[in-house]
């Protein structure tokens, strides 16, 4: 295996295709359509790049933030931000800190460096008088750790084995049943390991997406360039649920993992390790969770395929999920709008797949199901799962749900799109921007409709407002002041001529208040 991986990524070689080297490193997010979507009578702001529906007022809280995530408030009403420390590779890019945020200022509550804490932490929750976060451990696996405000760590469990490639654990919160809950990416762009994730696959051979109960697999393999060798010419055949490299045979069982990836999973706080349960699964990316706390019913955003790897989609939407306790949601082998991917519309040009090859025969490219559902003991997901459709790409981040406090919005959920990656994770999309904002939507419904964004559609840094409107919102949280509170992650920009072609502007994540006039 090559040791130098700057030496690899900078590498021109033949039969690898741009995009599935570029896309190596695809963030914590992505995808959307947006359908019944209407301006909600969006007037301008104090701040001239930003609308908002009229009655609403829009306060930059805080600027400066070093890749912010998620906010929470302790006991007192103190606000706090968390700072990822790093985002599209598990490599430190700026601190990882938890910051008090009071009077137009943040100073630091706890340094996490040095604490058995890597990049990224993306969910904070304070709970009975401490933090609790998620992040990536000194392995790489998914971990949950309680922070006391002194600076303590206590890890109450790592080893989610899909955090170590580019989809990992993300939001934390406290359920109405006082458990906590977490939300899992699925390692992969859909369950197999390929070139796309070649950076965390040298750090991690073993790593691969994980199934929370036993399955069976219908036995397709995936033929692509081993990147892992100076041969160009060199090829692999890699299965599903499988690490790199090694291919699946016709009813092969691949046993459940108690942390497994594409999830929620739920654990009692006091006693963490012994009480971790699937609450459901069969997601891809997912990435916030949140609760009406009037009927209890459970929510999460999750975003859609890419198209990059060995088994690129050419996804219809992102989604935002109505949660059913149990439930198989479908993933790697349904679409965000839970469509079998053996529709022909989730197709990409040949050009773009890899072959499929089954008992050593070549099967053509296409995608196909990889689990056999049947006997799996999977029953197909429900499309009416499906609350909200997001635009592909547009990467449904973090979800909340309006308080009573807000009137006859009290009960929508509004999701942060953190905005899309094209063209490394989807060459086909074209220039048009996707996400960038927030929306509303009406689970009884399904209409969608933007709350707060840019006056032009995309990032304001692309505009010349950078620090003026929206970059790329992550977070939102309804505060003890029933104000809605948003956690801009700050500029990140494409650049086609870098490989990879990501580059960040830490100290330019900003939080933003929406409130009642």
């Amino acid at each position: 295996m090559k040791k130098d991986l700057q030496k690899y990524l900078m590498k021109e070689r033949p039969g690898m295709r741009r995009f599935s080297k570029w896309s190596a490193l695809s963030l914590l997010l992505t995808s959307l359509l947006v359908v019944g979507c209407k301006d909600h009578n969006l007037e301008d702001t104090d701040y001239p790049g930003l609308q908002v529906p009229a009655g609403f007022k829009v306060e930059k809280v805080v600027g400066g933030l070093q890749l912010p995530t998620s906010v929470t408030w302790d006991n007192q009403g103190n606000m706090y931000v968390v700072e990822a420390g790093g985002g599209l590779e598990p490599d430190k890019l700026a601190p990882l800190r938890i910051m008090k945020v009071s009077k137009g200022q943040a100073t630091v509550a706890v340094d996490l460096t040095g604490k058995g804490i890597n990049p990224a932490v993306v969910g904070i929750v304070w709970h009975n008088g401490a933090f609790y976060i998620t992040h990536r451990a000194d392995d790489l696996t998914g971990a949950v750790s309680r922070v006391t405000m002194d600076g303590q760590v206590q890890n109450l469990f790592k080893g989610i084995i899909d955090s170590q490639a580019e989809h990992q654990i993300n939001d934390i919160r406290v359920g109405p049943d006082g458990k906590m809950y977490v939300a899992v990416g699925l390692a992969g762009n859909a369950a197999v390991m390929d070139m796309s994730v070649a950076p965390w696959i040298m750090r991690s051979p073993n790593v691969h997406a994980t199934p929370c109960q036993d399955i069976v697999l219908i036995g397709r393999n995936f033929k692509t360039p081993d990147f892992r060798t100076e041969t160009t010419s060199d090829t692999v055949l890699t299965g599903a649920f499988l690490p790199y490299g090694t291919p699946s045979s016709p009813g092969q069982v691949i046993k459940g993992m108690k942390l497994c990836g594409g999830s929620i999973l739920s654990f009692d706080p006091n006693n963490a390790m012994a009480t971790i349960e699937t609450h459901a699964w069969g997601f891809r990316n997912l990435i916030g969770l949140a609760w009406n706390q009037t009927t209890g019913t459970m929510y999460a955003a999750e975003n859609g395929y890419d198209v990059r790897g060995a088994r690129p989609v050419k996804d219809e939407i992102d989604a935002t999920l109505r949660v059913q306790k149990g439930m198989w949601y479908g993933v790697p082998d349904f679409s965000a709008g839970r469509r079998p991917l053996t529709d022909p519309a989730f197709e990409v040009p040949d050009s773009l797949q890899a072959m499929v090859v089954m008992n050593g025969q070549p099967q053509g490219k296409n995608l196909g199901f990889v689990i056999d559902h049947q006997a799996s003991g999977l029953t197909p997901p429900d499309p009416s799962v499906v609350v909200g459709r997001h635009e592909f790409n547009s990467s449904p981040s973090l979800v909340d749900v309006a308080p009573a406090s807000w009137g006859n919005m009290a009960g929508r959920l509004f999701v942060a799109e953190w905005g899309d990656l094209a063209p490394p994770t989807n060459p086909l999309r074209g220039k048009k921007p996707a996400g960038f904002q927030i929306v509303m939507i009406n689970p009884a419904s399904g209409q969608l409709e933007p709350f707060l964004r840019n006056t032009t559609p995309g990032p304001a840094s692309m505009q010349g407002m950078e620090g003026k409107g929206l970059e790329r919102p992550f977070g939102v949280r309804f505060g003890p002041d029933g104000a809605l509170y948003i956690v801009d992650y700050g500029v990140v920009k494409i650049d086609m001529s870098k490989r990879p072609p990501y580059v960040y502007q830490p100290g330019t994540g900003v939080i933003w208040k929406v409130s009642k006039m």
